[in-house]
């Protein structure tokens, strides 16, 4: 399937949208990637065939509203991707709610697996393509500190303050 991507702007800097055409999802674009500047393991604007600023009209719209504080939940078709743990790690991440957080030790027990298994989720989250749009920022550890953000933890803090979940 042709992939393309778009840059832009944001409170966190640049941001790379890579997406898949769709004839189900609205402005017929899938997103398959959302990264942040100098993200770990990000995908590259090469990954994304040609830039079509038209494909993400209705992602970034929504993108707008949510870092103008007008939007709590994004409507945003996405491509699968990963393994089926993980996209079970990533449907409980979508139903932290806005302006709340929790714990990896929480995300274990919702998909079912052992305190022992809190590593795989760790690294599970740690693997989510769509930062910002799949909540992962709203994890934090069982102490109330900010770990492990792929985008790095002052975008974290700067996602969580927006929502008014920033930890004291």
């Amino acid at each position: 399937m042709a992939t393309v991507h778009e840059i832009v702007d944001s409170p966190l800097g640049e941001l790379l949208l890579i997406g898949e055409a769709s004839g189900t999802a609205p402005g017929g674009t899938a997103l398959t990637s959302l990264s942040l500047p100098g993200q770990k393991g990000a995908a590259l604007a090469a990954d994304g065939g040609r830039r079509e600023p038209a494909a993400f009209r209705e992602i970034v719209r929504q993108l707008e509203a949510y870092f103008a504080g007008e939007r709590i939940r994004f409507s945003v078709a996405c491509t699968p991707g990963g393994t089926e743990f993980q996209r079970k790690v990533w449907r409980a991440l979508e139903d932290v709610p806005y302006g709340r957080t929790t714990t990896y030790k929480e995300i274990a027990t919702r998909v079912g697996t052992s305190a022992v298994g809190v590593r795989a989720v760790g690294t599970a989250i740690g693997r989510n393509p769509l930062l910002v749009v799949r909540p992962c920022h709203r994890v934090i550890g069982a102490d109330g500190a900010l770990r492990g953000y792929a985008g790095g933890l002052p975008a974290k803090a700067h996602l969580l303050g927006l929502e008014g979940a920033l930890p004291s």
